[in-house]
C-alpha cells in the first residue's frame, strides 16, 4: 500500500505536480489530495493502486520494511513533462 509521503515524495523525484500524478493515475484530482493528505483521510484501495501503477511505471519503487517506508527511482521513464 502506497503511504501519503510516499506519493509525495516519488511525485517530487518525478518532478510531477499533483495535476500530472492525477491525470497519469486516472483519479481525480480530489482523490489524489486526499491520498497525500496526513489527515488519515479515507481513500479508495483502487485509487492508491491506480497511483502506484502510475508511479511504478515512471520507474519508481515504493519500499517498505519494519524501519520504514521510502521511494527508490530507477530510471526516469522518458518524462520531462511536468
Amino acid at each position: 500500500m502506497i503511504t501519503a509521503r510516499q506519493s509525495r515524495a516519488a511525485r517530487a523525484l518525478l518532478g510531477w505536480t499533483q495535476e500530472t500524478l492525477a491525470d497519469k493515475a486516472r483519479v481525480s484530482l480530489t482523490a489524489l489530495k486526499r491520498l497525500e493528505s496526513e489527515s488519515g483521510l479515507e481513500v479508495y484501495e483502487s485509487t492508491r493502486d491506480q497511483v502506484r501503477r502510475a508511479l511504478e511505471a515512471a520507474g519508481v519503487v515504493l519500499l517498505s520494511t519494519e524501519r520504514g517506508h521510502g521511494v527508490l527511482l530507477v530510471h526516469d521513464g522518458g518524462d520531462k513533462k511536468r
